[in-house]
């Protein structure tokens, strides 16, 4: 991953000047860089922002029996499902609710795969 090469760059111009304000520039502009700003394809979703491994979301190996993807999927949403946490702070909640939607899109990706194998 290269999100540290703007950083870097900034903060070599900047000691160049040998003034703690412009390295603190260069480290901003630099990190502006490293986040796509001045890219010219910046509408492009990243490369990192595909869909998670939906094995990975429910902790199992690919080669898992459907009775252990079940298993998985029954046992994360014990710990994820929102009726858990209905007393819980707004942002709790969130989480849970977040979490539980990963975890459902992971299960039914799982089987259309299986069943479309």
């Amino acid at each position: 991953m290269n999100a540290w090469k703007g950083k870097l760059i900034g903060a070599l111009l900047g000691l160049l000047t040998r003034r703690f304000q412009l390295v603190l520039l260069g480290l901003a502009i630099g990190h502006l860089y490293d986040m796509g700003l001045f890219s010219a394809r910046r509408g492009e979703p990243k490369p990192d922002a595909a869909e998670p491994d939906p094995y990975a979301v429910l902790g199992v190996a690919e080669d898992a029996s459907m009775d252990e993807i079940d298993a998985a999927y029954r046992r994360k949403m014990s710990d994820y499902h929102p009726d858990k946490v209905a007393n819980a702070a707004a942002e709790i909640k969130a989480l849970a609710e977040t979490r539980a939607r990963e975890i459902n899109a992971a299960y039914e990706a799982i089987r259309k795969r299986r069943q479309g194998a």
